[in-house]
């Protein structure tokens, strides 16, 4: 059986969706575009395995934005490789219960077997209202599961209104048209009654007669625009307003089922909610706030991670003595301790650091906080052209830019859109966290400032801040050159405060961390071999009884990574960098975290303990043989730190924005716009940092 979750943003949705699978979930695209696909599975005694996909979250299913296309294709089973669901569950949030009817109504009219999932009971009891079930069942025509999805309370009872709603009636339409609506809208529903079902029809001849410009495009598709155009006049000449006639009259019937069903508790003039937000919202308070916040999560990324990856790096160093012990001295022994432990090893070290950021995230998603942040920042952010809304994708790129980048959908201006995906890579991704922990953790001393925050944390908090105020700058040139025009109003729904659940916080951020995980297994893995075999041929020809720093000095510069090292170090020169450090930002193009194994690998970590404090140990005393300097400083490492902030070192990044600014030539274009102008400013900035640090007298 297949079941899909649909519902409006907000709802806990996702929740649901994580209370019904567990971790019985993979993530994936849409055949054909961009928008990400959750699905998961459940086992029922009677029906066997369950597959469940959770939609993106939408207000209505007029297909305004990708996302609102997407979970109306997949409700009616056009989208390739993905059959319509059996059952469908909508997700309506009893607090919002008017608001979230509007989706409902126009899910029930599809036909398709369906199942109501009124979650957040326990908040709307706590307010003192109620709703009457029996009653809300009688209105609606399908079954109504009350259920408090972030205590796992009535899953068990949704689980078998799914397993029988196929048995169950068919949800009709609802409510009436008036009939001069109704004789306006016929000759249009006849028209689309040859490619569709009677119920769709209805659907989409309220939608079509009543929605603007934005929506012909799909209309021309099955050849409607004249019929189109003759209902609005239709309606028009019987006194009704085209763009009012669907929210009319589903509202209209919206209010009789709410006056029917919902028992009000008596009106407050001032909640709980309201005097939290009047701190969280407050125009000093407020951002001051968010900023504090934002300063304990990167402190914490340093203290709560520490045992973990002191235990990760224990393991891979286990894992290295038991490899040398095995394996006799040779290339075989080299291959599986330098390239594939150390090389992955290092990069696995920084897996607590990753869980820490997404569980800090998860949390301001999971109370509510989030959606107050958007609205807190709004206001910093329109003076640079960006819309409020955009804090959602730009707050997310701190996790990964791929699913930030998409997330970009819901700004409906396609400016203002254009311009969010433009400058979200600056954000410092997950990825980049390796980078900042090795170079922080080797060269900034662990002491404390204003005795609680660390002098690591807060350099770590600079390098965010950093890309933040560079996506801020990049975002109002954009806005002023290319991507000029009018700001729209910020609209953004603030859902009521909430305690996570654990379990279904730690489902989702183990799902985030596993994803990492695959990519760390696989593509940096790979590098890691192929990076392992260009250090260790062709053999270098080495003195007997050379000391083994200089043996390894000398096979690194007559292998095929050292040549590439120094054919590409007059680039890197000016900015301080040897060719080593040259050859790991070019393996890193392919993703920012290589850059650690790659040092890995070329310093042969491997042969020493095989964890991530030994390579920066080696870091920080490497010396050059001729000078008798140390070869990297702390000059050089915030320089580093400063290139990978700006840096454009991403495929998959660079690939979704090609896809997502509109795709062919003119999403090419524009991705090749974006990897020019980050590779620029990181190296313009990267340049003035050390020649400034230069000038200042530090080396």
């Amino acid at each position: 059986m297949r079941v899909a979750l649909v519902g409006n943003p907000n709802t806990g949705k996702s929740t649901l969706f994580n209370a019904l699978t567990g971790l019985r979930q993979r993530a994936a695209n849409f055949p054909g575009v961009t928008v990400e696909r959750m699905e998961g599975s459940y086992v029922d005694r009677a029906l066997g395995e369950v597959r469940v996909l959770d939609l993106p979250g939408c207000y209505s299913l007029s297909a305004h934005s990708a996302d609102e296309v997407v979970a109306l294709d997949a409700l009616l089973g056009r989208i390739p490789g993905a059959p319509a669901p059996d059952v469908v569950v909508v997700v309506v949030d009893a607090e919002q219960l008017e608001r979230n009817l509007f989706l409902a109504s126009q899910v029930l009219e599809l036909g398709l077997p369906t199942v109501i999932a009124l979650n957040r009971m326990d908040a709307l009891i706590a307010r003192g209202s109620s709703v009457e079930i029996p009653d809300l069942i009688h209105e609606l025509g399908v079954t109504v599961i009350p259920v408090v999805a972030t205590r796992g309370q009535g899953i068990d009872h949704l689980r078998r209104a799914i397993a029988v709603a196929r048995s169950m009636p068919r949800p009709t339409r609802m409510f009436a048209l008036a009939p001069a609506v109704a004789t306006a809208l016929m000759p249009l529903e006849l028209h689309l009654r040859a490619a569709h079902s009677d119920a769709v029809a209805s659907l989409h001849a309220l939608r079509f007669a009543g929605d603007d410009a934005s929506d012909l495009d799909a209309a021309r598709v099955h050849g409607l625009t004249n019929e189109i155009a003759r209902a609005r006049h239709a309606l028009a000449d019987a006194g009704v307003h085209p763009a009012s006639v669907e929210a009319e009259a589903r509202y209209g019937w919206i209010a009789g089922v709410v006056a029917r069903t919902l028992r009000r508790a008596p009106r407050v003039s001032r909640t709980k909610s309201d005097r939290v937000d009047g701190v969280m919202l407050h125009r000093i308070w407020g951002p001051l706030i968010f900023v504090v916040m934002m300063g304990l999560m990167f402190q914490a990324i340093f203290t709560w991670s520490r045992p973990l990856t002191d235990g990760i790096d224990a393991m891979m160093t286990i894992a290295s003595n038991a490899a040398r012990s095995v394996l006799p001295p040779g290339d075989l022994r080299s291959l599986v301790v330098d390239g594939a432990i150390a090389g992955v090893g290092s990069v696995l070290a920084f897996v607590p650091q990753i869980f820490v950021l997404f569980l800090f995230i998860g949390i301001l998603e999971d109370t509510g906080y989030m959606a107050r942040a958007a609205f807190v920042m709004d206001r910093f952010l329109r003076p640079v052209g960006l819309h409020g809304k955009s804090f959602i994708p730009l707050i997310s790129g701190y996790a990964c830019a791929v699913p930030a980048i998409m997330s970009a959908r819901t700004i409906q201006e396609p400016r203002d859109r254009l311009a969010t995906i433009m400058v979200v890579p600056l954000m410092s991704c997950s990825a980049r966290l390796p980078v900042y922990t090795l170079l922080i953790g080797a060269f900034v001393p662990p002491v404390a400032v204003g005795g609680f925050l660390g002098l690591q944390g807060l350099t770590l908090l600079a390098m965010y801040a950093l890309g933040t105020i560079g996506a801020f700058f990049a975002a109002a040139v954009f806005r002023r050159t290319l991507l000029r025009g009018p700001m729209r109003p910020m609209f953004i729904e603030l859902p009521g405060y909430c305690i996570p659940n654990a379990r279904t916080l730690l489902t989702s951020v183990w799902h985030r961390v596993r994803l990492f995980l695959v990519r760390a297994g696989t593509i940096i893995f790979a590098v890691s071999i192929v990076l392992w075999a260009l250090a260790s041929f062709p053999k270098a020809r080495v003195g007997a009884g050379s000391p083994p720093d200089v043996a390894q000095e000398a096979q690194l510069s007559a292998s095929v990574l050292g040549r590439m090292g120094h054919a590409i170090e007059p680039a890197v020169r000016p900015l301080g960098y040897d060719w080593k450090i040259g050859v790991s930002m070019l393996a890193s193009f392919s993703a920012r975290e290589v850059f650690v194994s790659t040092m890995g690998t070329i310093h042969g970590v491997g042969s020493v303990d095989g964890d991530t404090r030994a390579l920066a140990s080696q870091l920080r005393s490497e010396k050059d043989p001729s000078t008798g300097r140390y070869v990297y400083t702390p000059l050089i490492a915030i320089g580093l730190l400063v290139f990978y902030v700006f840096a454009p070192m991403c495929l998959s990044t660079l690939t979704v924005t090609a896809r997502e600014a509109g795709g062919g030539r003119r999403g090419l274009a524009w991705a090749a716009l974006q990897a020019s102008y980050m590779l620029t400013l990181a190296y313009l900035t990267s340049f003035i940092v050390f020649h400034a640090g230069r000038a200042l007298g530090y080396v």
